[in-house]
């Protein structure tokens, strides 16, 4: 009985170890996969980036208070800049709002219109539920054909990756101005593997509905 236990211990340890290799194996593979296909492009220097239709500005979390946090701050301050600077002609702001009590999008709404952002040239995706939905929502629903993804750099990778595996000439600009919590880097390596998993198997978001032209007046849809 002795015997047995021990093996049963040992056929136990062998295959947790072996799916704890796998799980890191599909972990690497999906990060390496999307660094080698995103690097290209993404800058950190405002002046070297090419022309596109529309700054998307993928949603982060909203604090207590209503107002945006740090990270969104620092997106949307880069998102600013850019549009001033005519390299893009629309902003595209994408965010949850799947509750009457959590909406990231009005928020980052407000900030842009307190800092000269003509409000015809702001479009509102409330269903932007993560990365994956925000871009294919920005191609099918918006119709956006070129962006520039505007975000920290532990996430540009992925947002740039997905849309143009989606078929999106997409660049993205890092808007880092600090240090960012580790834990976000940590949920990359997830973010990752998922963004992968939905490429795969074509996963459509939870919502789609009519058309929306990033090319048209947003206050028309509102």
């Amino acid at each position: 009985m002795e015997f047995i236990s021990k093996y049963r211990l040992k056929y136990v340890l062998f295959a947790l170890a072996l799916i704890i290799i796998l799980a890191l194996m599909v972990f690497i593979a999906s990060y390496i996969v999307i660094q080698i296909g995103s690097s290209n492009y993404i800058y950190s220097e405002v002046d070297k980036l090419p022309h596109a239709q529309v700054a998307v500005i993928p949603g982060a979390a909203i604090l207590i208070s209503g107002d945006i946090s740090p990270v969104l701050r620092d997106r949307e301050d880069m998102a600013i800049n850019i549009y001033k600077k005519g390299l893009v002609q629309k902003i595209l702001v994408t965010g949850d709002n799947s509750s009457l009590t959590y909406n990231e999008v009005n928020p980052m709404r407000n900030y842009l219109l307190k800092n000269g952002i003509p409000d015809k040239d702001i479009f509102l995706d409330y269903a932007g539920f993560d990365t994956y939905s925000s871009m294919y929502r920005a191609r099918d629903v918006f119709m956006v054909e070129s962006m520039i993804v505007v975000s920290q750099s532990f996430h540009l990778p992925r947002a740039v990756y997905i849309a143009r595996s989606l078929g999106i000439t997409a660049y993205g600009i890092v808007a880092d101005r600090g240090s960012y919590l580790l834990r976000n880097d940590v949920r990359e390596l997830f973010g990752d593997v998922k963004a992968l998993a939905n490429l795969i198997f074509d996963r459509q978001p939870k919502y789609l509905g009519n058309q929306i032209p990033i090319t048209g007046d947003s206050r028309n849809e509102l």
